[in-house]
């Protein structure tokens, strides 16, 4: 991998391109504009059979220039720095800073790689590339580009290990606080890839990472408890914790019960209204009450006598 470092501070990790990629790359461009200089040269030869041989010369040179040398520029211009013979290979070109190559540096690379892959055979291009770190070919320093590879295949998903059966729970009281998140970084590249490691050096590296993670939570390893364990039981302990905190459904003290912070609450259900049942009609009579008719059985009749 080569880390470049883009214009706004960016650092990009991109893979440069072997040598036998890049000849091969090359050697499909040449091909293919080998074979068209040809079929355009024979067309233009028998379509100008009454020229002299001082014009057939010079069309002939301007069909090389046109094709072999302004060709290249063209399509890598064109296509941000892939051709076809990196196209069928997965190769790219790309600037320095790692951005897409424009006409200035599709310029470069096509001039001095006429002298140094056409005239000397691609000799001067090979022992450049060796030397160079990046395995970068004078028309590349110059530019100031880069070959990197498009199609890089994609490593694996690293999976940690679960912890034995009967580590589940021991560690349930473990005060995992002060352990450090680059430290609980290390334990998972180490869990990902321990199978991978010398057996001598993964002990060793499990050995390390258990005392550090044992100092850090005050409580030593148990005995009989082998490193690459115990740390897979640490780490899938604070995995459950962070889970346990992250989906918790009890809300904290203080705040209404099924409200989110922030957000109004949810009015509870009531039983539905219901009006009373109205009492039955009942005529209001005119007689007077019973308690006063009974002093005087006659019906009034609303004269008063003279005193």
């Amino acid at each position: 991998m080569s880390e470049l470092v883009t214009g706004e501070a960016v650092a990009l990790e991109l893979r440069p391109a072997k040598l036998p990629s890049r000849a091969l790359a090359v050697l499909l461009d040449l091909v293919v504009a080998v074979v068209a200089y040809i079929v355009v040269t024979i067309g233009v030869v028998a379509a100008t059979a009454s020229l002299d041989e001082a014009a057939q010369a010079a069309l002939s040179v301007g069909l090389f220039v046109l094709l072999l040398v302004g060709g290249p520029i063209a399509v890598e211009t064109l296509s941000h720095g892939r051709s076809l013979g990196k196209l069928a290979c997965g190769l790219r070109v790309v600037r320095d800073d790692g951005g897409p190559i424009r006409f200035r540096h599709a310029l470069v690379r096509g001039l001095i790689g006429v002298i140094e892959i056409l005239l000397t055979l691609g000799v001067v291009a090979v022992i450049a590339s060796l030397v160079s770190a990046r395995g970068r070919r004078l028309g590349d320093v110059f530019a100031g580009t880069l070959v990197v590879r498009e199609r890089v295949p994609a490593a694996p998903t690293g999976f940690v290990p679960p912890p034995p059966p009967w580590l589940a729970g021991r560690f349930s009281a473990l005060d995992l606080s002060a352990v450090p998140d680059g430290l609980w970084l290390s334990v998972r590249q180490y869990l990902t890839r321990m199978q991978t490691l010398d057996p001598q050096v993964g002990w060793s590296m499990a050995q390390r990472l258990a005392a550090e993670v044992a100092g850090r939570t005050g409580a030593p390893v148990p005995p009989g408890v082998p490193p690459a364990a115990y740390l897979a039981a640490v780490l899938h302990e604070r995995q459950t914790r962070e889970a346990r905190r992250a989906f918790a459904a009890t809300p904290p003290a203080g705040d209404h019960p099924g409200v989110i912070p922030g957000t109004m609450p949810v009015p509870q259900e009531t039983a539905p209204y219901r009006p009373e049942p109205a009492e039955p009609y009942r005529p209001v009579s005119q007689d007077p009450p019973a308690e006063d008719r009974s002093g005087d059985a006659r019906p009034s009749t609303g004269f008063v006598p003279p005193a």
